[in-house]
């Protein structure tokens, strides 16, 4: 008998890494609501939970990411975007 669970959950990681940061922050928001119903068996609350993990910590580094690139901008006298200079990833 082929064991599927395994295999979902390589998808799983694979789906999280796919997801725009809008899908992955549904998604959150909707393990947050199951678990916090208490109407979830203890394995699925523990499957949800570290998916909810994965999914909180691909949010944070797109966040990041971009908050980065926003760190980037130089903004001239009047407040407006003057120039860019290229973000160097450390």
């Amino acid at each position: 008998m082929p064991v599927a669970t395994s295999g979902a959950m390589a998808d799983t990681d694979d789906g999280i890494a796919e997801l725009s940061f809008e899908d992955a922050l549904k998604r959150l928001e909707t393990i947050v609501q199951q678990l916090e119903s208490g109407d979830v068996p203890l394995e699925r609350s523990i499957a949800l939970y570290s998916e909810g993990d994965r999914l909180r910590a691909q949010c944070e580094e797109r966040l990041k990411a971009a908050q980065a690139r926003i760190d980037q901008i130089q903004l001239g006298s009047d407040g407006a975007p003057a120039a860019l200079r290229p973000f160097d990833a450390e």
